[in-house]
């Protein structure tokens, strides 16, 4: 390749500041097809795809050999101009004048063609390549990017949980156990716990990093391995709670909507149900929505808890996410305070997402007093030794205090438009699958 030094490297996202000038690309052959004396190839670099046209006459009769033997996904580096192009969704193509074959692949696995579910996982270190999961993986970035400048913002320091924890925060019996140097350790099923212990040094805090549920569900909600967002605050009660989380959801909306619109339309997401997420959203009892579920025929035991079709259901009720709060104490975890004027129900609130995804946020009041909690642990049948350091919290300096954890993948899924848990995660962990 003879080409002056001069040319600059530049991004597919970035092509349009350099209209009819001569760039330098590099990248990987997306898709290809060839109509006599031309070749249209589809070049992808990680920001976007561009279509390189090349002639005949405009590169060397080797060359244009060469790229008609080119097979999918072959890595490549080009030269040539950047013309504009109003049919191309990036408003541009280019010309290419010459080109520098790195790798040509052959027989690549994923085609245009359909393919099946578990193909397609067993081979999700390739299918990260495609458009879609191209699509929802850059709006799970934009999710995470305005958490962190979210939070921050409102005066939120990140402090980082364990992952291998002594103790259960939800429960035993969705625990992994590890052996750890003669005695037991576990992934962890939430940072709130630690969380707790931060906010009361710093205020604010919030952890985000994976958690681990040993579920065994095969369904589309649910994974082994996902990521939560979970800011704990001191002086926060339950109002203050669901006030938190709507403007966080809102905001994630708005960041998606403003920078994320081609992914959307790349997944044909229709924009108009999240355009209409505005706070305050809906907010019902537990009691509420067991008599909306009774008259839409989809009853429910007082005293039970919500599943999934349930949540379905009340979401489809209203064009916005929904508050669901005071669930009966005895389906919560430990920690969460009782209602001091109904101490048969929790000061907790879920939020359902519209359009059938479910609960993306979870959170409540927690139980500040010592005496109280070791009472609720008691009930629940939960060994304190472990939890030492937790009962400390209330020993030295317990002040009310309230959080949340916002599941990332759920509410990937909802805003994108995804059915399935497993699409908004890079490499998803389900029951039976562990590779790659």
């Amino acid at each position: 390749m003879n080409q002056a030094s001069a040319t600059p490297t530049v991004s597919i996202e970035n092509i349009g500041t350099f209209p009819d000038q001569r760039v330098r690309l590099r990248g990987w052959l997306y898709q290809k097809r060839s109509s006599g004396k031309l070749h249209f190839l589809q070049l992808r670099d990680g920001t976007g795809i561009i279509q390189c046209v090349a002639g005949h006459g405009d590169v060397s009769d080797a060359l244009f050999e060469e790229l008609a033997a080119l097979g999918q996904e072959s890595s490549l580096e080009v030269h040539g101009i950047v013309r504009a192009d109003p049919r191309a969704r990036s408003g541009f193509e280019l010309h290419l004048s010459d080109a520098r074959i790195l790798q040509n692949a052959e027989d690549y696995p994923i085609t245009p063609k359909e393919h099946g579910v578990a193909f397609l996982l067993d081979h999700r270190h390739l299918w990260l390549r495609s458009r879609r999961p191209y699509a929802i993986l850059r709006i799970r970035a934009e999710v995470e990017r305005t958490c962190h400048a979210f939070l921050e913002s409102r005066g939120f320091l990140r402090l980082d949980a364990p992952v291998l924890t002594p103790a259960a925060c939800e429960g035993t019996t969705t625990l992994f156990e590890t052996e750890y140097f003669g005695g037991r350790a576990y992934l962890t099923q939430s940072g709130q716990l630690y969380s707790e212990a931060g906010c009361q040094a710093f205020g604010r805090v919030y952890c985000f990093g994976p958690t681990f549920r040993a579920e065994k569900s095969k369904t589309r909600r649910h994974l082994t391995e996902f990521w939560m967002v979970e800011p704990e605050a001191a002086f926060l009660d339950l109002d203050g709670n669901i006030e938190l989380a709507e403007a966080l959801i809102c905001a994630i909306v708005e960041q998606v909507l403003e920078h994320r619109r081609d992914e959307l339309e790349i997944l044909e997401r229709d924009p108009a149900p999240l355009e209409g997420v505005r706070a305050p959203f809906p907010r019902i009892s537990y009691g509420q929505a067991l008599a909306l579920l009774e008259r839409e025929g989809q009853p429910v035991k007082p005293g039970d808890d919500l599943g999934g079709d349930e949540e379905t259901v009340l979401a489809g009720l209203f064009d916005r996410p929904v508050v669901v709060h005071g669930y009966p104490s005895r389906l919560k975890p430990f920690y969460m305070k009782r209602d001091p004027e109904n101490p048969s129900l929790a000061l907790n609130m879920d939020i359902l997402a519209p359009e059938g995804y479910g609960e993306i946020v979870g959170g409540s009041v927690r139980e500040e007093n010592l005496d109280a909690l070791d009472a609720q642990m008691a009930e629940q049948g939960i060994d304190p030794g472990p939890l030492e350091w937790y009962r400390d919290l209330r020993r030295f300096g317990a002040v009310p205090h309230a959080g949340f954890g916002l599941g990332l993948e759920r509410t990937v899924t909802w805003i994108s438009g995804v059915h399935h848990l497993r699409e908004a995660i890079p490499f998803p962990r389900l029951m039976g699958r562990l590779y790659p």
